[in-house]
């Protein structure tokens, strides 16, 4: 099943609520209505598209989730290439875009360079995420890191490598800050 096949079939609330009962064991056509709370039209109308979409499988009457289907599906949807959102690129230069796009999905930062110079480019992107004058406890630099990529401590010792955050402790946590980088205003949203 091809990728957008796949997000077409379980975006809809009552498939997506059988499978997702399936996923948990095996059912018959009554243990569904049950599980789901879906009428019994409902649920046979939605296990012949799921069957039909080759999902589900059944055996005397139980119907079981297809998980090995289900798996390669999210895999190959996992290859589709996103490119990188427009936003992340502003108040770059045109090489610095190229280097962004290579590790951006949409605003989603899916690989850490290791070599320093690129490095450099994704956290000077980073840091234009924060205010200039701006005080921030850690919490909050992480929370802003954390949406671009869930390893936000290696990002903002990063950001600290690179004197484009700086830090001081206060108060039983730390405070940081924008202490280098270019400025430029990021567009709305």
């Amino acid at each position: 099943m091809e990728p957008n096949g796949l997000l077409r079939i379980l975006l809809d609330v009552d498939r997506l609520a059988v499978a997702g009962a399936l996923a948990a064991r095996s059912m018959t056509t009554d243990q569904l209505v049950e599980a789901t709370g879906r009428d019994r039209r409902t649920v046979l109308t939605v296990l012949g598209d799921l069957r039909a979409a080759a999902l589900v499988s059944s055996e005397d009457a139980v119907y079981e989730l297809d998980v090995h289907a289900l798996r390669s599906a999210a895999a190959a949807a996992a290859e589709i290439e996103i490119p990188m959102d427009p936003a992340i690129g502003f108040g770059m230069s045109p090489d610095e875009r190229v280097v962004l796009g290579r590790y951006f999905s949409g605003r989603i930062l899916v690989e850490i360079p290791s070599h320093r110079a690129k490095r450099r480019v994704v956290l000077q992107r980073l840091a234009l995420e924060f205010d200039i004058g701006r005080r921030y406890s850690e919490r909050e630099v992480n929370e802003v890191l954390g949406a671009f990529n869930p390893d936000w401590s290696t990002l903002r010792r990063g950001l600290i490598d690179e004197h484009l955050l700086d830090r001081e402790a206060a108060g039983g946590g730390n405070l940081y800050w924008r202490s280098g980088g270019r400025v430029t205003d990021l567009p709305p949203g």
